[in-house]
């Protein structure tokens, strides 16, 4: 199966390497790294990928597994990796996203009519985007599969090996990379936490200018409505060009040629 991985400036590290050290051992996989260009790429906690290809060089992928970022808005304004989605993630047999990579799906108008989950910092800002969120950790819609926040990239790519493959091979990879969570505190779900662990997340998240982040995912939303309203009307008029096509003639099965008589024989 050929495997796209997008990444991008500021991605997230544990987004892209817990799915790819799960679906990079799957049976005939063929992983690439897909980028704007082919200059290196510094994720937010700054690891460095290098791309294998660009949205020119990478062809059609099976899968497309988009990862997320602590600073998500800037990828939403990359429209050459926002484009490229919108024109290959409708021909692929399964798309992923991990964390607020639901976003650039969103920003290329592809969830319009479906539930997805995200990290929980980032509900509100992919709802104001038209999006149905949902809470949960995996989820599936369709062909889409997302997960929450970071670390879910490990179930979310464990949970689309059982699809692809069987529970069997599911099971095998978790013990093959040994995914047995035990944290040592009940604190992975912002309603699990006092006001001031909240308040210290948020102030990470969003840095110190909340208001300048809020007015950027508002703008954002308005452009995903935009783009959601554009990939429905393209699909509606799609669907009148085919209905509109007036129907094959059907040509008449051939007559079988009459049957012929043999010579009279005279009597005697």
């Amino acid at each position: 199966m050929n495997v796209a991985f997008v990444i991008y400036p500021g991605f997230t590290a544990l987004d892209l390497t817990g799915p790819y050290e799960v679906i990079s051992r799957w049976p005939g996989a063929e992983v690439r790294f897909v980028a704007t260009t082919m200059d290196p790429v510094r994720c937010d906690r700054g690891l460095t990928v290098l791309p294998t290809d660009t949205p020119a060089t990478i062809g059609r992928p099976e899968l497309i597994v988009v990862p997320g970022s602590e600073h998500p808005l800037p990828v939403l304004e990359d429209r050459c990796l926002v484009s490229w989605i919108a024109d290959a993630a409708p021909g692929c047999r399964w798309t992923a996203s991990v964390c607020t990579g639901a976003g650039l799906y969103a920003a290329a108008g592809l969830l319009g009519d479906k539930t997805v989950t995200t990290h929980w910092g980032f509900r509100d800002p992919l709802r104001a985007m038209g999006v149905t969120v949902s809470p949960d950790r995996v989820v599936w819609d369709g062909r889409h599969i997302s997960g929450a926040g970071v670390s879910a990239g490990i179930d979310l790519a464990l949970t689309l090996t059982e699809r692809v493959f069987g529970r069997p091979l599911a099971e095998t990879l978790q013990l093959v990379i040994e995914y047995d969570p035990q944290p040592p505190f009940d604190a992975g779900d912002p309603e699990k936490v006092d006001a001031g662990t909240l308040r210290m997340a948020l102030r990470i998240l969003l840095g110190d200018r909340p208001l300048r982040a809020a007015a950027r995912i508002q703008r954002h939303g308005v452009a995903a409505r935009l783009a959601r309203a554009r990939a429905a009307a393209v699909a509606a008029a799609r669907r009148g060009h085919a209905a509109s096509r007036p129907a094959p003639r059907r040509r008449p099965p051939p007559r079988s040629p009459a049957p012929t008589r043999g010579p009279r024989r005279r009597g005697r």
